[in-house]
This record gives structure tokens, sequence and C-alpha cells, in this order.
């Protein structure tokens, strides 16, 4: 028995979890535990809510309520939607808690004393509008490295680079859509250069094993060389660095911890967490052990936070810390062909997907799981849905349940069938057998007929690659495998025609559904860890112990899984009526929900109909008076005429226009925008301009010279 320590990516609690997210680092985490559990290893399975961080804030912001709220709500939200999606987490924590602030602060002033961090004055976008530093989420621009326009402050999402903030180009302050000015702050910064050559060395230790993007990913960042990074920012909300010894009270005051540093060690707080109440040291069992393999499962935006930071901070901490024996990390999970959008609605919740399909929930299991974004972006469509469930789960596992147990209850009284008296030693030369190995097993062949060894070959082969695959996290071939068991046991139970058996050789008949009933417990154990709510259903329907791999149930050492293949039902064990396991997905139903998609895109993607436009007053304006504004570098106030009148308008052209440039010159102008203040100062209208390439402004002109104010733009 083995001690797996299996983690999964922390999820905001900023909103609910959509199928992309179940996809990433929870729904393979759960199949692995289960897996895990059914073979009797010795495992711990940690989670819970990230609740610091600019994600959180702008949340509350939108939402118009406190930050408190905000993790309160999602967190219960999230936890109780995990719950109904059978994730069997040992603990579903929370970094709020103040175990887990004790736990980053313990590890800030350790590294602290250990000089791993610097203190760096240095500056930082500050909006002096909302009289606040920006973190990251809170300013947006061009990015430095694609040029993409909706850049974040420290990363693309278009292109996955990471930079300073200063280095974005053309940025706005999201709070109150103003450009920022940079100003001084303090910072301390975790020196991870000094552990380059650990983590170099600890990557290609798992060089054999690991998954390539993992691997490539991480090799990457290696190569390019470790920095210095920041891990605190001023923000309100997050862990506090006040009452720190060695710092001043005024250098630490509005100072958190950053987000990224803080929250891979909720795994630990965790742990901790699922001790509290019973033996509070026993967390070191797993984390300060070295016996333990620990296996962190995330999405491919997490990699080097699981691959070099958090090995670097466990490293750095120097208390017997274990590192990740491996990190499978997926790609991502597409939804009809686009990415996941909640601004677009383009989006499953997976809230609103149990509450329209809470009959079906094994049936998204199964779908997600053999589209597992294992080695590059996959997709999740309705129609793969529908496919997955009526023409696999359906009609491939559900009607073998179905036919056996039907069969069973119309001509064996509802019972597995007594075997003649020469068959009477299968049950016995059949659990030799499946423990064989192939040389072996042709010497026990004798006992069986074609069907039965053709049927045993398959078990086998099938159940080592089911094994095999997942130990290597392989879940869609190993689900693959699976699903071939469930058609071997057609295969089987076709070629013994057990209706026409029934009249003319009942001992082969009694024989031939002697296996099928003892295949549906195979069945039922094979696809626990994909499938456990429709497995609980089966071992009902045959009367076992109900075992699939849950926190509840879960016995360390009691091993279910190597049984699997072996005949363990008596003959005259009762079973119950065939119930139908699968209810077919009708057309309608599919076509409904991808309607239901498209229509929630088509009203959220930002288009406005021809009247909508109309309403916008389009004219050329001739400027007749520029002047600058004082205390604010990038405004000018314009004196515009339209037709002969004059109006005033404040534009942020200082940086890229001089004043002489602009005197006399036709411009477009929104005519009918209502007025607004700007540092003071009225401005009547909107200039249009145009970003270009290299992060300048330019302004829409006519091109023609013989256009004056007044004119419509159309």
């Amino acid at each position: 028995m083995s001690n797996y320590l299996i983690t999964s990516a922390l999820p905001y609690a900023n909103g609910y979890l959509h199928l992309g997210h179940c996809a990433g680092a929870y729904l393979p985490a759960d199949i692995f535990v289960r897996y895990l559990r059914m073979k009797g290893e010795n495992v711990l399975w940690v989670c819970g809510s990230d609740e610091h961080g600019v994600a959180i804030t702008i949340a509350a912001e939108k939402e118009k309520v406190t930050p408190k709220q905000i993790i309160d709500k999602y967190h219960h939200a999230n936890e109780n939607a995990f719950a109904k999606f059978g994730m069997s987490f040992d603990i579903y924590s929370r970094t709020s808690l103040d175990l887990h602030h004790h736990t980053a602060r313990e590890f800030f002033e350790d590294f602290l004393q250990k000089g791993y961090l610097v203190e760096r004055e240095e500056e930082q976008f500050y909006d002096e509008y909302a009289k606040m530093f920006l973190p990251d989420r809170y300013v947006e621009g061009t990015c430095p490295n694609c040029g993409y326009e909706k850049a974040r402050g420290d990363q693309c999402d278009n292109c996955g680079a990471y930079y300073n903030q200063l280095e974005l180009k053309n940025p706005i302050s999201l709070v109150s859509g103003k450009p920022p000015i940079a100003k001084k702050t303090i910072h301390w910064y975790m020196q991870f250069n000094h552990f380059q050559k650990f983590l170099e060395d600890y990557i290609e230790s798992k060089a054999s094993y690991w998954k390539e993007n993992v691997l490539q990913q991480s090799r990457s960042w290696l190569k390019q060389g470790l920095s210095e990074r920041p891990i605190t920012r001023d923000l309100n909300w997050g862990i506090k660095l006040d009452g720190i010894d060695k710092l001043a009270p005024e250098k630490t005051a509005g100072k958190v911890l950053y987000v990224w540093f803080e929250a891979v060690l909720g795994y630990i707080s965790a742990t901790k967490h699922y001790y509290q109440d019973k033996n509070p040291e026993d967390w070191k069992k797993w984390w300060q052990n070295p016996d333990t393999k620990y296996i962190a499962f995330i999405g491919k935006d997490n990699i080097v936070f699981h691959t070099l930071i958090f090995p670097a901070l466990l490293y750095a901490k120097n208390d017997g810390y274990i590192l990740p024996h491996n990190v499978p990390a997926n790609e991502f999970l597409n939804l009809e062909g686009q990415k996941f959008s909640k601004s677009r609605n383009w989006s499953i919740d997976l809230k609103d997907f149990l509450n329209e399909f809470p009959d079906y929930v094994d049936s998204l299991r199964y779908t997600l799981a053999m589209n597992l974004p294992e080695t590059r972006d996959s997709d999740f469509t309705w129609k793969d849905f529908q496919n997955r469930n009526n023409n696999e789960l359906a009609n491939i596992l559900g009607n073998f349940i179905n036919r056996t147990l039907q069969f069973i209850h119309k001509n064996f009284d509802g019972k597995v069938p007594v075997l003649d008296e020469k068959d009477k030693k299968l049950p016995e030369i059949w659990n030799e057998i499946i423990h064989l190995d192939n040389n072996d097993l042709n010497k026990k062949k004798g006992f069986l007929n074609e069907n039965e060894i053709q049927l045993i070959d398959t078990l086998k082969t099938c159940f080592f690659n089911i094994s095999k695959n997942y130990s290597n996290f392989r879940f869609r071939d190993a689900i693959t495998e699976t699903m071939n068991v469930a058609r071997a046991a057609n295969k089987y139970f076709n070629d013994e025609e057990p209706w026409q058996t029934f009249k003319n050789d009942k001992a082969r008949c009694a024989k031939s559904l002697f296996i099928s009933a003892q295949l549906i417990r195979t069945l039922s154990i094979v696809f626990t860890p994909v499938i456990p709510f429709t497995c609980s259903k089966i071992n009902k329907l045959i009367a076992i112990p109900d075992y699939t791999g849950g926190v509840n149930s879960y016995v360390p050492g009691k091993d279910i899984w190597s049984t699997a293949l072996e005949f363990k039902l008596p003959e005259g064990h009762s079973l119950q009526a065939p119930k139908i396991l699968f209810a077919r997905i009708e057309d309608q139903t599919i076509e409904e929900q991808i309607k239901k998609l498209a229509g929630d895109s088509e009203k959220n993607n930002n288009l406005i109909t021809i009247d909508e436009f109309s309403k916008i007053q389009l004219k050329t304006a001739k400027i007749i008076k520029a002047e600058k504004l004082p205390k604010a570098k990038k405004l000018l106030k314009l004196e515009i005429e339209i037709e002969g009148s004059k109006r005033q308008i404040v534009a942020g052209i200082a940086e890229h226009y001089s004043i002489n440039e602009l005197i006399g010159k036709i411009i477009v102008v929104v005519a009918n925008l209502k007025p607004t203040k700007l540092m003071g100062e009225i401005s009547e209208g909107m200039l249009l301009a145009a970003n270009t390439q290299n992060g300048k402004l330019a302004l829409i002109v006519p091109d023609r010279s013989d256009i004056d104010s007044g004119a419509d733009v159309r």
C-alpha cells in the first residue's frame, strides 16, 4: 500500500465553475483518486477555494458587495456543485481561514529570516483618480509581446507572455477608465534565481515520465533564467503583513501577500485543516514523508507555479517537505469549437447543467472524460454528449446489464443460475486463470469453450491496459479500454445465444448467464472511477456492498480493484429486477441547448442593430483652439466648431499631437454625447482616433480637402 497525496488547483471563489474547469483539474483527479481507493491505496485528496487577490475584489465591485460576501457566496456554491458532480475530496478548505493566513505568513517570515527576500522600491501603476495602486488585473492595455489590445497587467491571455505591468503599452485603469501614472512603492521580492540549478535538476529528474507539455513549459522558463519575483501587493484584501518582526509598520501598511505566492500554500493549510479536529500534527505524515507520492492536478496555465515556484518554496523552507512526484497538467477544453467565455456567455456553468440534467451527471462525467484535453485542447459539444449517452452508455453498458438481468429474472427466478454438475469448478478455475500469465493460461483453457476463451483473453488485456493507463494519467485511453470490457460482455452474450440454449442446452445457458452475472460486477468495478453514481446503482441491482471509492466507504488496504475479473457472486444469489440506467436524450433537448448557447452568444457579443447605431451622430468638426490641462500630461482642452457652433472637448492626445499641429484640423467627433466633466473641465463630445501598431494615436480625418466642419459622417 502506497501513500498518495493528491491536490487539485484551488478555484477562485469569484464565480461559478464551468465545464472547462471540471475537465482541467477536478474530474481527472477524482477519477484517479477513486481508482487508487479501489486499489486500497492510502490516499488524501485536498482542495479548496482560492479567496484572495484582485479577482475577488473585482467580482465584489461588480456585484456591489464586500469581498467576504463574494467568497462566501461562491465557495459554498462551488462546493455544493462539486459534491453533486461526484468530486470526492477528503477536504474542501478555504484560504480565508486563519489557519491558512498563519501558514502563509510563516513561510514569508522564514524566507525573510533566511535572506531569500529582498526589499525593493519600485514603480507601479497608480490611479490618481481612484487614489490607489493598481494590481495587475486592474490594468489593461496592449501586450508588449504580441500587440493584443486587451492584455492584463502581468500576463497576456492571447500569447501567454508574462511581463512587468509597466511594460504594458497604452495602459488604462479598469477602476477609473483613465491612463494610470507610475508611482514608487515598496515590495518584497523572492530571489528565485537562487534556486535555478536545483530546479533544473529537479525537472530533468522527471523527464522520463512527465507530460511533454509540462516539461517544455518548465524548461522554457528555466532557459530564460529565473529572476526575482515580487510576492507582495498593495491591496486591502488578502493576507496582511502587519506585525511581522523586523518590518517597519509604515512599510507593511496596506501590503498583502501576492495571491500566486500564498495560494499554492493552501494545499498545506487544507491538509492542516483536515487534521485540525483529529491529530493536528498528522498533516506532516503527508507533506513531510518521503514515502508519499504527491500528484498535482492543474490546467496548463498553472504549470510553472507547480513545477517551479511551489517546489522552490518547499525546498527553501527546508523542513522536509516533499516535492511533486508528477504534475499531469491538462490543456484547455473548448465549447462547441470556441473558448469558454463568461463575458460572451459562451459557457456552461456546472450548477446550471446539474439543475437541468440532474439524472445525467455520470453521462457528463463520461463525456468529459472521453474528451479530456490531455495532450492538446479538446472540445465539448452537446451532440457528442448525446451520442456518448445514447450510443455508448445506454446501448453498450446499460444494454448488457439490462438484458442479462431481464433474462435471469425471466428464466432463473431472478437469481444467479445454479451451474450444472460438470461446471461446478468454473468459479475456482476462472479465478485462477485470470491471475495467470499467458503461458500458464494456455494450460487451463481446456475447461473453457471458445467464447469463454475469447472473453477471458479480452478481459485480461483490457484490465491490464486500464490499470496501466490510469497509472500513467492516460485517462481517455483507460476509459476507452473500460468501454471495451462492456463491448466484450455484449459480444459474449450474443455469441452464447442464451435465447437458443435455454431451449436445447440448459446447462450451457445457465453457465453463460452465470458468467454474464459476474460480468455485471466486473463492469461496476472498472467503471467506478468515471461513473460512480451509476455503479452505485449497479451494486444495488446485483446486491453487493456499495463501494465506489468515495470518502465515506473508503477503507485503506481494502483492494477491490484487483478482484474485478474474479467470480464473486455465488450460485443462487438474488438479483434485483433491471432498471433503466441511462435514459436516452432526444434530439429536441440537445437542439434547445445549442440554441440557448447561440442565443446567449448573440445577445452578448457586443453586436448592435442598425437602429442602435443610427442614434450616434458623427460629424466633422474644426479645431480652433487647443491648450494643455495642468496636472494632466495626457489631456488637451480643445475648442471645436461645428457649423458655426462652438463647444469644448477634453481629449487624451497631448502626447501624440502638438498644439500647432491641431489648430485648423478637421476631425470626426461624436456630436450627441452627453456632456461630462474631466479634470474639472466640461467635455461636450468625443473625437475619434485609431491606435497604431507602435502605440501612438492617429486622429480620424477626411481624406479630401473640400470637407468642412458640420458634415455628417455615415
